[in-house]
């Protein structure tokens, strides 16, 4: 008998019951981690699907202006001018839109909205920002058909004056703020003809000649108030940094021409620049395009002035994805242009109609276009 046999079996026993306990505690450790881990992820699945407190952006449809639109199941030109000559048109001018994923009641989960936060196509932004809170989807609506539909005058107007057409444009009032500096001196219906002997025929340049006059003495106005033509003044006040008179004013226009623009279910304002073009291009012999696919946005007035949008970056993408070869973008949104541009997409900032048309013109003729402007940091 071995000397140390008794020893050797005390220790190959102790040993066993020693490795029966480790085992016993790694298992009740692995049930407590699965568990934790179950937890976890029904936690994160409950978490993902809960309602957040924002709405996503993306690209939406897109349409040319100088194609067709379906109208009550039928294509219809979506610009038809049909008392006028016009002329053959080549490619493609193509207004931009932003669609809505969410709205109050029903708005994305977090997974949707993680998702959306590393995709540069999409945008979250809360949901207050396209939803004002105590604005029905009702006015919503019809907030969005009145911006289009006054975006679709201005354009038909930002067209005519770039053709050299002359005709009756009216900054006329249609409301006016209490306590304001209006208040007393203009009235609803009232034509603003000019400010300090400037004539103005948009709400720019009604804006831009209060801002020249400043808020310190007070302003000469020339106005239209039925047959007559009266001269009135009221000192502008300050707001925000601004010289305002506190009315809120429209944009009447006489049409020497009958143009039409039909497209129905989009709203907003910033499909003027677009449809301006798309106007010029059938009243002027010659195809603007080339031939090319030329994408773009921006609202306008009817002096021409091309404004800010929102949602420029899916517009940039929506453009790319759908094979444009140049983007005309606001010079107002360079901001949200620069770093944000798809590869292959040519994209040229504009502050008026007419540079938007040198630049789309010049394209077509493969000129050089090393002297226009790009957004840059």
């Amino acid at each position: 008998m071995s000397l140390f046999g008794p020893e050797t079996d005390g220790a190959s026993a102790s040993f066993s019951t020693a490795d029966s306990v480790s085992d016993r505690r790694r298992s009740r450790r692995e049930r407590l981690g699965w568990i934790a881990v179950a937890v976890a992820v029904a936690t994160a699945l409950v978490f993902a699907l809960l309602p957040s407190p924002y709405v996503i952006q993306q690209p939406g449809p897109i349409y040319d202006t100088l194609g067709t639109s379906e109208i009550d199941g039928e294509d219809v030109p979506l610009i038809d001018i049909p008392d006028e000559e016009t002329y053959p048109t080549d490619g493609s001018l193509d207004l931009l839109t932003v669609a809505a994923v969410g709205q109050p009641g029903r708005t994305p989960g977090w997974l949707d909205v993680a998702a959306a936060w590393f995709d540069p196509r999409r945008a979250v932004v809360p949901v207050e920002t396209l939803f004002p809170p105590g604005l029905s989807e009702e006015d919503r609506n019809a907030q969005n058909t009145a911006q289009m539909v006054d975006s679709q005058q201005d354009a038909i107007a930002a067209a005519l004056v770039e053709l050299g057409y002359d005709f009756p444009r009216d900054v006329t009032v249609v409301g006016i703020g209490d306590g304001t500096p209006a208040e007393g001196v203009l009235e609803p219906d009232d034509v603003i003809l000019s400010v300090d002997g400037e004539a103005v025929h948009s709400v720019d340049e009604l804006r831009s000649a209060l801002g020249e006059h400043g808020t310190d003495t007070p302003a000469q106005f020339e106005v239209r108030r039925g047959d007559e033509t009266l001269t009135l003044e009221a000192t502008p006040e300050d707001v925000d940094g601004q010289a305002v008179l506190g009315v809120g004013v429209r944009m009447e226009y006489e049409f020497p021409i009958d143009v039409e623009i039909r497209l129905d279910d989009v709203g907003g304002p910033s499909a003027g620049m677009m449809f301006a073009l798309g106007i010029v291009d059938k009243l002027t012999p010659g195809a603007m395009t080339g031939g090319d696919q030329v994408a773009g946005t921006g609202t306008i007035d009817s002096d021409g002035a091309v404004g800010g949008i929102g949602g420029i970056r899916q517009k940039l993408w929506a453009a790319h994805d759908d094979g444009a070869d140049l983007f005309i973008a606001p010079e107002a949104n360079c901001d949200e242009v620069v770093g944000h541009v798809p590869d292959g997409l040519d994209v040229y900032a504009v502050t008026t109609l007419e540079e938007a048309r040198t630049i789309v013109e010049t394209a077509a003729e493969d000129g050089d276009m090393a002297s226009f402007a790009r957004c840059e940091a």
